[in-house]
């Protein structure tokens, strides 16, 4: 840290100790089970890695806490307008599972890892999609996911994400065309 940073540190412990009974709300911080926790200390992070679960002790001023999930985690992908390899729009929504597999990589290398794993998927939807005719979307939904969800776990792993599922959940076809194949249907019968 260097000779300033060491005396921040001293001059913080000097003012837990001067401050016992109240500083204890302040530093005793608790990480549960399923979390783990990043602790900086003056803007590094400390030897050790992440922390957890448990009681641990944090300068006040001097650490900065960052708590983890690392429980697994699902967004709704909001509907996304596409065009399909054969002319068609559809609308399209998906739902995705992940989980941090890396809290130190999650906090240091992506400022918002869930929204920028959202906005990722979003784009490897309309993507995948939009190489894709309507049959093959309708027909081979697991195929799609399955794809959808190693690109997005090979774009997430420097971002210390694992994503475990992608689920396509809808697909809508534009009023005119669902009102065009019900009338062929009526007429092959």
């Amino acid at each position: 840290f260097g000779t300033c940073g060491w005396i921040l540190v001293a001059l913080s412990y000097f003012l837990c100790l001067v401050t016992f009974p109240f500083s204890v709300c302040v530093t005793v911080k608790v990480v549960q089970e399923y979390e783990r926790a990043v602790i900086m200390r003056l803007g590094r992070i400390l030897s050790g890695g992440a922390k957890g679960p448990g009681l641990f002790f944090v300068l006040p001023c001097v650490d900065s806490i960052m708590k983890v999930d690392l429980r697994t985690v699902t967004f709704d992908v909001p509907p996304q307008e596409i065009l399909t390899r054969d002319s068609v729009t559809v609308s399209v929504d998906a739902v995705v599972y992940f989980r941090i597999f890396n809290p130190i990589i999650s906090v240091t290398n992506v400022e918002n890892s869930r929204y920028s794993t959202q906005l990722l998927a979003a784009t490897t939807l309309r993507n995948i999609l939009g190489t894709k005719s309507l049959q093959e979307i309708l027909c081979d939904r697991e195929n799609i996911s399955h794809s959808m969800q190693v690109h997005l776990d090979e774009g997430t792993d420097p971002w210390g994400v694992k994503v475990e599922r992608v689920e396509i959940k809808d697909v809508r076809l534009p009023v005119n065309m669902q009102r065009s194949m019900a009338a062929e249907a009526e007429g092959s019968k």
